[in-house]
């Protein structure tokens, strides 16, 4: 009885780990960039987009970064509707939409205006410290490109 327990309880676990991914890889990438610009139109935000995938641990690491530290948090959503794209090297369309970003390696994080026209595309890796991230250099970067920020309004 005991064993069968255990199994249920490890089977439980798995089922719960696999359902918690960030990518959703099944998804259209064109149809979640559509539905998050419509988001940020509506709202006045800007779409941050992370991309990368599953399989890359300084991707789930940087999610998780940017979601423990509460003023990046705040920043974030305040600002940005928030996509996390799942890279498909197949998608060709959506790379060259986005300019290639997958060339500055994953995480990569690109920001779009409202209307979709590419902002600025961050390689992860300047906002790396040690084996985590540095909340000012994320927080500057956040800040840099708010809808506020580029029409020079001042917070």
């Amino acid at each position: 009885m005991r064993k069968i327990a255990l199994l249920l309880l490890i089977v439980s676990l798995s089922l719960n780990l696999s359902a918690q991914k960030l990518y959703d890889e099944t998804a259209k990438g064109e149809k979640q960039l559509t539905e998050a610009l419509e988001k940020a139109q509506k709202e006045g935000k800007h779409v941050l987009i992370q991309m990368g995938g599953n399989w890359c641990k300084w991707c789930l690491r940087f999610n998780e970064f940017v979601n423990n530290n509460t003023e990046i948090n705040k920043v974030m959503n305040e600002n940005y509707v928030v996509l996390h794209l799942n890279y498909d090297k197949k998608d060709l369309a959506m790379l060259e939409r986005l300019e290639h970003p997958e060339r500055f390696g994953f995480p990569v994080i690109i920001i779009l205006d409202e209307n979709g026209k590419r902002l600025h595309t961050q390689n992860s890796y300047y906002l790396e410290e040690g084996e985590s991230y540095h909340a000012k250099k994320v927080l500057s970067c956040f800040k840099d490109w708010t809808p506020k920020a580029i029409k020079g309004i001042k917070e």
